[in-house]
């Protein structure tokens, strides 16, 4: 057997105005609390025991997802009191591990990794730790994780203009349970700048698993738009989508009139309205949003109980909940309007905080 942690403990700053009012893994995404698809993954590997790492509005998880029985699994709750950092996350909750052997998951990643491989990989190398890479185009923005000819892992370094290899942590790993019993307590303790170089200066086993399927942080507003839309095309695959695969998933409850055109993999929530001549491109509309008549969205957020007025065109913005965007005002290049806010037609805003 193997227990499973997922942390969700974080603020979610990068997505505020979203996250002012829900934690960052329940956001909606493609239809359902982000955290479901990815319970749903740990559930189909086979894995039943799961232990949130909360802190950040912990009740909500709890009143959402219960005791897991639903989802087919066994969940329990810890929470963070005061910020304790990864390593000291994963060691906060290990009084509720059952198994020796340990998954364990950031909380804002999509991913469409193998994990009974990679668990496979675990036991084979008889590893201390086992962490999961995917290598990217451009690793310059990452911290890098280069390894040896049998995989082991040689080194975890920051994120350098030149970087030696392109293989990054990818935020999935597998932990013997005495390895997490050795983190201390009471701290915060990084795993990427304590832990794992603390195990690699020790001569522990840490091994990689490099995994070539789809990868994304979820953290910033155009991430969260795209690693929804591919979950609804079917480009980073759950047994979670509430539908079949397509360029659009539109909820229960919503209305969308005949005469507007929504694709590029767009969510629209229960209880939303599109209007005739709206266009709705890559976006993803919370429940309850409006988009008036020849209003234009793309790559963008729309926040519960939001609207957009005729003629308002919104690109690679997030529009904060019951926030009002009047006709024929211009959104675009990572602007973001806070929750309550009205824009009153006619004016013009580019790449701000409103």
């Amino acid at each position: 057997m193997t227990d499973a942690v997922i942390l969700v403990g974080g603020l979610g700053t990068r997505l505020r105005p979203l996250t002012l009012s829900a934690p960052k893994p329940m956001l909606p995404t493609a239809g359902v609390p982000f955290l479901t698809h990815l319970l749903a993954r740990i559930q189909a590997a086979g894995i039943r025991h799961v232990v949130l790492g909360t802190s950040f509005r912990a009740e909500v998880f709890e009143e959402y997802f219960g005791n897991g029985t639903p989802l087919g699994l066994d969940i329990e709750y810890v929470v963070e009191r005061s910020p304790l950092g990864t390593a000291g996350g994963i060691r906060n909750v290990a009084d509720r591990l059952r198994d020796d052997l340990v998954l364990v998951f950031n909380g804002d990643i999509l991913s469409g990794a193998d994990l009974t491989a990679l668990l496979d990989a675990h036991r084979r190398c008889d590893a201390d730790v086992t962490i999961q890479l995917t290598k990217v185009d451009d690793p310059r923005a990452f911290g890098c994780v280069p390894t040896d000819a049998d995989g082991r892992v040689t080194a975890f370094l920051e994120k350098d203009p030149n970087p030696v290899t392109d293989q990054i942590n990818a935020g999935v790993y597998v932990f013997r349970r005495s390895v997490i019993d050795s983190i201390p307590t009471g701290r915060p303790v990084s795993v990427e700048r304590e832990t794992f170089p603390a195990l690699l200066a020790a001569g522990a086993r840490v091994m990689a698993h490099v995994d070539t399927g789809y990868w994304r942080d979820l953290g910033k507003p155009a991430d969260f738009v795209a690693g929804s839309a591919d979950l609804v095309r079917g480009l980073a695959p759950s047994p979670a989508l509430p539908g079949a695969p397509g360029e659009a998933l539109v909820l229960a409850g919503a209305v969308v009139d005949p005469g507007a055109v929504v694709g590029g993999g767009s969510t629209i929530g229960a209880g939303c309205r599109v209007a005739a001549g709206a266009t709705v491109e890559a976006s993803v509309l919370f429940d309850g949003a409006v988009i008036e008549d020849g209003a234009r969205v793309s790559r963008s957020v729309l926040g519960f109980g939001s609207r957009i007025a005729s003629g308002a065109v919104v690109e690679d913005a997030v529009i904060g909940d019951r926030a009002i965007v009047g006709a024929r005002v211009e959104l675009r290049a990572g602007a973001r309007v806070w929750p309550d806010v009205v824009l009153p037609e006619t004016s013009i805003r580019f790449s701000s905080d409103l």
